[in-house]
């Protein structure tokens, strides 16, 4: 079991979230965060004076996947997220050493597998296909 956690353009969301779920991949944390990376400080003037702006808008998202989900789920975000622009994001994968769920007590690989997997999966591709 991996956690992935990708760091993306927020333009770039609604892209990154169906090639997941095209993937397979159901179970999502996202967070809005700011960071600064290889991007280049924007200065802009607001009531005659000048802000420099260190921190780009990013959203983070945040999944748990089993080993067979662990390629799949990078391909996606890639596909998906990659502008070929300096500020496309990353993509860290860690270890995890255990999982449960809290609502049945399942633990590791059944904790991290989404009850409605199949059905995400149905709607991904149909929607895909129109």
């Amino acid at each position: 079991m991996k956690l992935i956690t990708t760091i993306v353009r927020p333009e770039r969301l609604p892209q990154v979230k169906a090639a997941l779920f095209r993937a397979g991949v159901t179970g999502i944390t996202i967070s809005r965060v700011s960071g600064h990376g290889g991007e280049q400080e924007l200065q802009e003037h607001y009531r005659g004076r000048t802000i420099v702006l260190e921190f780009r808008e990013k959203v983070r998202l945040e999944m748990a996947v089993s080993e067979p989900f662990v390629e799949p789920t990078i391909k996606a975000i890639l596909t998906a997220a990659r502008t070929g622009q300096v500020g496309d994001g990353k993509i860290f994968v860690q270890p995890l050493e255990r999982v449960i769920r809290i609502r049945t007590g399942e633990v590791d690989t059944a904790a991290v597998t989404a009850v409605t997997a199949d059905a995400v999966q149905r709607q991904a591709l149909k929607e895909a296909s129109l």
